[in-house]
């Protein structure tokens, strides 16, 4: 019997590459950079699964490409903005993701961020390496305190909540806006208010939100006006949550004290970009998964969603789970 054949985008790691290329006939892109359009369309071709990154677009048109034979498509990431999922539902496509397992390396990274952003540790680097370090002064590099500090966390789910329970270690005040949050985390103490509140109360304002349109361009001129001009915005969710342009002025004139963003618009950011001239804005690559135990654990469930879904199975991890009680849709699809 002839092995399922699949496209998966770009190399992941072992933990997960084995399986499928224990389990299928693969192709893999083994470029440095993702597929152009052509190329997935392409490749995409006849294929029985897709295994794809956040840097793929899988719209429609990839799924057509594909052809009738496409039983599911693997996102080796958390969020799923990439992915087209109503088209993928309407086709019967279950589609996967990799949940909870980057909660705790994304909470890392953001508080690595917030100290960074707020200590001045890059710009201080910098001031070492620059030769421009003549002598200790009292003045020098004067950046925010954490003990005391409120904390504005704009969505609470589990890496909301991953950042909110270290900020309890620093003894700050957390407060967070979600329009539709979990039940109450027991002996975390973190109060709900209104967007408008987080923004003007905070001294550190984390984006911890999925991209959706009311939340792209969320921090906006007019929210960055309402902070306070000592505060500092974190992002690590998805670059579109922010106006950029709007971020520049704020950080340029001040109206904010700093910035530290893991993601951006477009990514990789062009060199010519004007946050990267300014010395209160951090950029780091898209990285806050970036743990060797992450994204091992992130690689084996995109795999272990790619063969359910082969195997005409469940996925673990199943973003449009209606596709399991439409079976007028895609039969074949449905166990």
């Amino acid at each position: 019997m002839s092995k399922p054949r699949v496209f998966i985008t770009r190399l992941i790691l072992d933990s997960g590459l084995q399986l499928v290329q224990d389990f299928c006939e693969t192709e893999i892109w083994s470029g440095e950079l993702p597929p152009n359009r052509d190329e997935l369309l392409r490749s995409i071709t006849g294929m029985d699964g897709l295994l794809c990154l956040l840097t793929d677009r899988i719209d429609a048109e990839v799924m057509e490409a594909a052809g009738s034979g496409i039983k599911v498509i693997s996102n080796c990431a958390v969020g799923v903005d990439n992915v087209d999922v109503p088209a993928a539902t309407a086709r019967g496509i279950p589609v996967g993701n990799t949940p909870g397992v980057l909660t705790d390396a994304t909470a890392d990274m953001t508080f690595a961020l917030l100290l960074a952003a707020a200590r001045r540790v890059v710009e201080g680097e910098r001031h070492v390496r620059s030769g421009s370090w003549k002598t200790w002064s009292m003045d020098s590099l004067l950046g925010a305190d954490f003990t005391g500090a409120t904390l504005g966390l704009v969505g609470f789910g589990r890496i909301g909540r991953a950042v909110a329970r270290r900020a309890t270690g620093f003894g700050m005040r957390i407060i967070y806006y979600d329009p539709n949050p979990a039940a109450p985390e027991p002996g975390l103490e973190a109060a709900q208010v209104e967007f408008d509140t987080l923004l003007s109360e905070s001294d550190f304002v984390s984006l911890h939100t999925p991209l959706t349109n009311e939340t792209r361009g969320l921090m906006n001129a007019s929210a960055f006006a309402k902070m306070k001009p000592t505060s500092v915005l974190v992002n690590t969710s998805r670059g579109l949550v922010v106006d950029q342009s709007a971020l520049y002025e704020a950080l340029k004139s001040h109206c904010i004290f700093a910035a530290a963003l893991d993601v951006t618009t477009p990514e990789p950011l062009p060199t010519d970009s004007p946050l990267l001239t300014l010395e209160n804005c951090i950029i780091v690559p898209h990285i806050a998964s970036a743990s060797w135990q992450t994204r091992q654990k992130m690689s084996r469930m995109a795999a272990e969603n790619l063969i359910a879904g082969l195997k005409g199975e469940r996925l673990p991890n199943c973003v449009n789970p209606e596709v399991y009680v439409l079976p007028l849709i895609n039969p074949k699809n449905m166990k």
